[in-house]
């Protein structure tokens, strides 16, 4: 494996803080979210093994968290016996079908990250189910979740999904990650009134819309897309983390009604100005770098967040100044963290 400079391990560094965290292990989310997963290659699983016969898995009825990961299971069957699970994790596997799960009502996990299914289907008797990963399988659609109404976290990370569709009943969600797929649009939300995050990342997204009702949202994530301004956000007036780094956007602005922001990621984009933010307070982390900052003066724009406590500006014009880590910590005496070094007093 190629050896990572610097800057891009601080690149992915930025990205990495925009995803969702829950789902996956490190150094396959990792990849996933930098775009670095060859679709056509196998992730924590290899997909050349052979399936093995349920019958030589032992399954314990009395266990509530059941752990069947990276068993080669190639079709389920014989799970009937888990009538007190809970919890049932079935990642790094080779199924290919969701099925024979009707008879495991009190289920309130489900896992099936990195295994190869195309359809969601068969899962409406799973009425108590809270949370499902269906992260780095091959579904095309978001389709047959309607009587999961108790659901709260959703994660289809790296399919092939095209549409934000099917989710109305889903009234109770809270976390929805639908990075690294193929969504052109933000639509289809309205319903979600729960929702506290929401994870986008590396798709085709081209503009911020259709977010007005998610009052509650608190985490939005939309790095890696083609989106140019940033608009759309005003009802959001909750938000905490916002993260759009790596797209193309050129100037600051919409974030008037954002006053609880903590964490603002611009990184990667076309700005060639800081303005339009001296009204977030409540500011810890923002990151500029790899952007087009020349000015001195712009760092003014933060002066009123006090908790401020990470700037990332590197990569832009003014690292070119001798005095570059002196004049940001002059400039904002509340900061500990430039870029990815510690200030040491």
């Amino acid at each position: 494996m190629a050896s990572l400079s610097v800057g891009e391990l601080q690149e992915m560094e930025v990205d990495r803080r925009g995803e969702s965290e829950e789902s996956g292990d490190d150094e396959t989310r990792r990849k996933s979210i930098n775009g670095d997963v060859d679709p056509n290659q196998p992730t924590a699983t290899s997909k050349e093994e052979s399936p093995v016969d349920m019958d030589t898995i032992t399954l314990d009825p009395e266990e509530e968290d059941v752990d069947l990961v990276h068993c080669r299971i190639g079709k389920i069957e014989g799970l009937e016996v888990l009538q007190k699970a809970k919890t049932l994790s079935l990642r790094q596997n080779l199924i290919k079908k969701i099925e024979n799960l009707d008879s495991l009502s009190a289920l309130r996990e489900l896992d099936f990250y990195d295994n190869q299914i195309r359809k969601l289907e068969n899962l409406h008797n799973l009425t108590e189910l809270e949370q499902l990963d269906m992260s780095f399988n091959v579904l095309r659609k978001v389709e047959g979740l309607e009587q999961l109404t108790r659901l709260k976290k959703l994660f289809l990370l790296h399919n092939k999904i095209s549409s934000i569709a099917n989710l109305e009943h889903l009234t109770g969600l809270e976390m929805l990650e639908l990075g690294s797929n193929r969504i052109r649009v933000i639509e289809n939300l309205d319903s979600l009134t729960s929702l506290q995050s929401l994870f986008l990342g590396t798709n085709k997204i081209t503009r911020l819309q259709n977010l007005d009702a998610l009052h509650n949202l608190t985490v939005l994530s939309i790095q890696s897309n083609r989106i140019t301004k940033i608009e759309g956000l005003q009802n959001l007036i909750n938000l905490k983390e916002l993260y759009l780094s790596h797209n193309g956007v050129e100037i600051i602005e919409g974030l008037e009604n954002n006053k609880k922001l903590t964490t603002l990621d611009i990184a990667a984009n076309r700005v060639k100005k800081i303005e339009n933010i001296s009204h977030l307070t409540e500011l810890q982390e923002f990151w500029m770098n790899d952007n087009q900052i020349d000015n001195w003066s712009d760092l003014d724009e933060l002066k009123n967040a006090t908790s401020l406590e990470t700037v990332y500006l590197e990569r832009n014009p003014l690292q070119k100044d001798p005095q570059y880590r002196r004049k940001i910590m002059l400039a904002l005496p509340s900061v500990r963290q430039i870029d990815a070094t510690f200030i040491r007093f």
